[in-house]
């Protein structure tokens, strides 16, 4: 057996707040487009890492996943998204913390949706 990709779904009652957290704060980018469709849809990609974000207002309230996304250069993320995106920054976690568990951390989070950068 062999994986290539874990993709999560996202679900947004209003798909623009996704592609602002993802898209503007995170620097992904729209590999497949279903945004103007009668179901939102879109799959969001960068580093291969994808992303599945939805609209759907039901999901979105019965949903609100955590995640990480681990990185070699956590200072340059943090530096760049603190900068143009400084309210995403989780209050818990809003600077780069040395962790008990020897990695480096800082989270970022808007109404639907918390990530965790990490750096071993």
């Amino acid at each position: 057996m062999t994986y290539e990709i874990l993709a999560p779904n996202v679900y947004y009652t209003d798909i623009n707040d996704g592609l602002n957290f993802f898209v503007d704060c995170l620097g992904f980018s729209i590999g497949h487009n279903e945004i103007k469709s009668k179901e939102p849809f879109c799959v969001l990609e960068k580093d291969g890492l994808q992303i599945y974000l939805f609209e759907h207002a039901i999901l979105a309230g019965e949903h609100n996943p955590e995640f990480r996304i681990v990185t070699k250069n956590i200072d340059d993320v943090y530096a760049k998204v603190s900068k143009s995106h400084p309210e995403f920054l989780h209050p818990i976690l809003s600077k780069v913390t040395l962790r008990p568990w020897t990695a480096r951390e800082f989270a970022l989070r808007d109404h639907q949706v918390c990530v965790i950068l990490q750096e071993w």
